[in-house]
């Protein structure tokens, strides 16, 4: 279920996002209407959550350029990482549902990462995040 939320400026919600007395949990019918503040924040927040982490954001946008990469490519594009963060955040995104781990029946082993159709799909919101970002006043 996909939810496009519009919001009218900020201060119009405060005295309802600063609320947590009420059960959170995204509307049955999916209609805007039924969404509140409280809904939209929870969703949001389990969003970066499974995308916190130092290297996750860096991943999925070498992934997003590339398609697919296998591990060592990966340390490659990313110097900073160590192989032990890097196979942590693989299996978290993996987890998530983010990306996809192909293994090979070969030695040595061979194993590819891509992003999933579902992770594929958050491109347009990250265009629009960075777009956003690049948008700040000075």
């Amino acid at each position: 279920m996909q939810l496009q939320l519009q919001w009218a400026p900020c201060e119009a919600h405060t005295t309802e996002v600063a609320r947590t007395n009420k059960k959170v949990r995204y509307s049955p019918t999916g209609k805007l209407e039924d969404v509140t503040p409280d809904m939209a924040a929870s969703g949001i927040e389990k969003a970066f959550r499974m995308l916190e982490g130092r290297w996750k954001m860096v991943i999925i946008f070498h992934l997003f350029d590339r398609s697919t990469l296998r591990f060592s490519e990966l340390e490659r594009a990313i110097p900073g990482v160590s192989q032990k963060m890097l196979i942590q955040q693989l299996r978290e995104l993996e987890r998530d549902g983010i990306v996809a781990r192909k293994i090979y029946p070969q030695v040595p082993p061979k194993v590819e990462y891509s992003l999933t159709n579902w992770g594929k799909a958050m491109c347009p919101a990250l265009d629009a995040l960075l777009e956003w970002a690049a948008a700040r006043p000075k």
